[in-house]
């Protein structure tokens, strides 16, 4: 039989497979009442509309109030509702940010991309459960849509899984993913699980966890037996997930769409979780149409951003190294970032808080700085005194700059893709600042290559190279 759980501050309910109960009780229309607009538009392939919650706390028996439960409530309205629903997975707050703008109903995070983001390093049971608590505190208070926590094995034993999911509750997170490997590891490398008496115990500890504090977090119980023993035990591991209380099923590494078929026959009313994993996964990768076809529910991209921002940042690098800033098209404008950051919004919410002094212009506040200053200094009571250095000054004959003041240089840069990328000019006589326009033009003697070509008449070409991006420099005296 099939327990289905939904927990709140009173044990959970079992349901029956043979029954006509859905996912969640009847009475769960308590919480879900209304039509309401969030934040950002829930992604469904079946285009239908998802209902959201008020935000409460529960309480315990004697009336002690709990922690809040509305992330958890919110996630369950959107399960409850018709469609399919994806959500990419995120590492940071700024990750969450965008997947909130980009109107996806929910995010996961993922437990690969962090450890990459934070710590540089791959997820092999390095991250700790501290680490994960803050940066998934950090994810959940930027965004309002709900996220499910990439909770790993827990962290250790049963009692390790009752603190993870006490943790990731206080955090904010709605749901969490418990596996049951030995050691988190997200690498192609052989994948090794518990038994599955202790598999199952994780799964109860978190569900006890769950009643103990009195949160209808969602559990995703997540097995990859399928890799490390068979199909057959991931399949009989999910149907003993679901017993214990787990709300959401994930079945990774599945190789066919009939092995796929398989598992979401698996209780089918228990949602599904599919891992489209975008690189090197043994997941097929499927569409959102026929993942909801197959039956399942939910379909997580674990490494969708963290791998663009890191192909992003590696080309950016490449063309500072090659004296070049990354092209305006590649980049978002100062006026992008600040509002998907929230200026407009912290600014407005700020002169809720202005004084009478942080009124004042900032003009006037410089001057009675100036004027503070000079009368705490007796030495900045005198006049500055102003040195104007006019071109005569280079009509030294010792100096054999002079001859070239006049004159000027045009830096041009054709890119390795044939189409240009700067053509400017500037005065001769100013040298200093071209290495900020080209650095790898430092190091070139370009005074003596220009005084070496004073007396010529015309335009002569200094340079033509390649720098280490490809890219062709030419420099010409004017």
């Amino acid at each position: 039989m099939a327990a289905l759980s939904f927990c709140s501050s009173s044990p959970p309910r079992i349901l029956h497979k043979q029954s006509n109960s859905s996912f969640f009780p009847s009475d769960s229309s308590s919480f879900a009442q209304t039509v309401g607009e969030s934040s950002a538009k829930p992604i469904s392939v079946s285009r239908r509309f998802h209902v959201a919650v008020n935000s409460t706390a529960v309480s315990d028996e004697s009336g002690n109030a709990k922690l809040p439960s509305y992330p958890a409530k919110k996630l369950r309205e959107i399960l409850q509702s018709p469609g399919f629903l994806q959500g990419p997975c995120c590492f940071d707050a700024l990750s969450a940010k965008l997947i909130e703008r980009a109107g996806f109903p929910y995010c996961i995070t993922s437990g690969f991309s962090i450890s990459a983001a934070r710590l540089g390093l791959p997820n092999k049971g390095l991250i700790s459960y501290g680490e994960m608590f803050d940066q998934g505190q950090q994810i959940t208070q930027s965004v309002s849509v709900p996220v499910i926590g990439d909770g790993g094995n827990g962290f250790g034993n049963a009692m390790n899984v009752k603190r993870t999911v006490k943790g990731y509750i206080k955090a904010g997170f709605a749901g969490i993913i418990i596996n049951d490997q030995v050691c988190c590891d997200d690498t192609k490398s052989e994948r090794r699980v518990v038994s599955r008496e202790e598999a199952v115990m994780r799964i109860k500890a978190a569900v006890d966890a769950r009643r103990e504090c009195g949160s209808d977090i969602v559990i995703v119980a997540q097995t990859d037996s399928r890799e490390a023993i068979s199909l057959e035990e991931s399949l009989v591991r999910a149907r003993a997930f679901t017993d214990a209380g787990a709300d959401v099923l994930f079945v990774d590494s599945l190789i066919s769409r009939e092995e796929m078929k398989s598992f979401c026959n698996v209780y089918p009313l228990v949602p599904k979780l599919a891992n489209m994993l975008e690189s090197g996964g043994k997941f097929p990768i499927l569409n959102p149409l026929e993942l909801e076809e197959i039956g399942y529910k939910l379909v997580a991209y674990p490494i969708s951003l963290i791998g663009v921002s890191i192909q992003a940042m590696q080309d950016a690098l490449l063309a500072i190294k090659g004296g070049r800033i990354p092209p305006p098209g590649s980049m978002a404008s100062v006026e992008e970032i600040e509002k998907i950051l929230g200026f407009d919004t912290y600014q407005e919410e700020e002169k809720r808080y202005a004084t009478s002094s942080s009124d004042r212009d900032t003009s006037s506040s410089s001057v009675y700085g100036n004027q503070r200053v000079a009368q705490d200094d007796p030495e900045q009571r005198e006049d500055p005194i102003v040195e104007v250095i006019t071109p005569e000054v280079y009509n030294e004959p010792r100096n054999p700059f002079s001859r070239i003041w006049s004159r000027s240089l045009r830096i041009k840069i054709i890119g390795r893709d044939g189409f240009e990328k700067l053509d400017v000019r500037i005065p001769a006589g100013f040298l200093e600042g071209v290495t900020n326009i080209v650095p790898a033009l430092g190091g070139v003697n370009l005074k003596q290559l220009m005084d070496d070509a004073a007396d010529e008449v015309g335009g002569k070409l200094l340079l033509d190279f390649k720098d280490t991006a490809g890219d062709r420099i030419q420099v010409f005296l004017e």
